[in-house]
């Protein structure tokens, strides 16, 4: 499994905007379809960017340099998901339509995109019903090779996910249609024109190269048989709608567990944007200390244990809520005797 990220972009001040700035990402096993990811920082020369300044030194706010610091090693020990079940999740969960660029056969040399419908397989591979009128169709007929991308559902901008696969696509045999047909009509169930006769099922059979973007800082890749390999992770098939809950009831309950597990994290706006199994993803809103100018960036906010169920969800956020509310209320206890001292 290859996988990089990038040196900061710029010191310490900006590890806020992104998720632990890492040069190698070592996997370590958490169970059959999950791992979690640890961080280091030692090879100097990984892929970055180049970033230009007048040489003046930067100056940080001590306590802002703390926050940041302990922002850092949290996110940088929080579990996520393997790379390769995030990347099978992302495409079991996607909204079923991507961007398909294949080898032009009007206009030789150039790509040709089409925004088409998908729907994955037990194994993870697209599925597609085009018109035989189609300019994509009739590319694929003349050269199967084709890449298509796929973005996260809750997708906004370049913080979100997006997976890229290359590989070749062609016509499905005529005994494997049915079962296409069951499986595309799950994904898209107003789907008429599958009983078209014009139409043809189409499915990208060998996947040669699976490039991923988890967003700022994240980016990597898998094999085709790790990926085959990977079950898509059962929380984050309903994640959203615990998301979209906490969201709009619940989000002084979000903020006071990011302070409880991330001390002197203090943020304006806290935005669930992905649930899983092994935690959640927040897009938060603050404004560092000695500065006027509020920072959006996300964050993982791991679970204190793997979530089995919509049940155990709810369960563990309970856990969290009251954990960050012993935490805050020690705290303030410790504060007032410091001021009676």
């Amino acid at each position: 499994m290859k996988m990089r990220a990038f040196p900061s972009l710029i010191p310490l001040l900006l590890l806020s905007l992104t998720e632990p700035i890492t040069s190698f990402i070592q996997p370590h096993s958490l169970h059959k379809h999950h791992t979690i990811t640890t961080t280091s920082l030692k090879n100097k020369n990984a892929p970055g960017h180049d970033v230009r300044s007048d040489g003046a030194p930067m100056k940080i706010d001590p306590e802002e340099l703390k926050i940041q610091q302990v922002l850092a090693e949290h996110q940088q020990n929080a579990p996520k998901l393997g790379w390769d079940v995030d990347i099978r999740t992302l495409i079991e969960y996607n909204h079923g339509f991507a961007v398909m660029s294949t080898n032009s056969k009007s206009n030789e040399g150039f790509p040709g995109g089409s925004v088409v419908g998908f729907a994955p397989d037990s194994q993870g591979r697209p599925l597609f019903i085009f018109s035989g009128m189609s300019t994509h169709t009739q590319d694929l007929l003349v050269d199967s090779r084709c890449s298509l991308t796929i973005a996260a559902k809750e997708f906004k901008g370049a913080a979100d996910g997006r997976v890229n696969l290359m590989g070749h696509v062609t016509l499905v045999p005529p005994e494997e249609r049915d079962a296409c047909k069951e499986v595309y009509k799950k994904k898209h169930p107003g789907a008429f024109w599958v009983d078209f006769g014009d139409f043809n099922w189409f499915r990208m059979d060998k996947i040669e190269a699976i490039r991923f973007v988890g967003g700022f800082a994240r980016a990597g890749s898998v094999t085709p048989e790790e990926y085959a390999a990977a079950l898509p992770d059962a929380i984050a098939g309903f994640g959203m709608h615990v998301a979209k809950h906490m969201n709009d009831d619940h989000e002084d309950a979000t903020k006071a567990m990011i302070a409880g597990q991330i001390p002197g994290l203090e943020v304006e706006k806290a935005e669930i944007v992905s649930v899983d199994s092994l935690g959640m993803y927040v897009k938060v809103t603050r404004t560092p200390r000695a500065s006027d100018q509020p920072q959006q960036f996300k964050i993982r906010l791991p679970f204190p244990r793997q979530a089995e169920d919509r049940k155990d969800v709810k369960m563990v956020i309970m856990e969290m809520t009251n954990a960050a509310a012993n935490a805050a209320a020690a705290s303030s206890e410790v504060a007032s005797e410091s001021v009676e001292g």
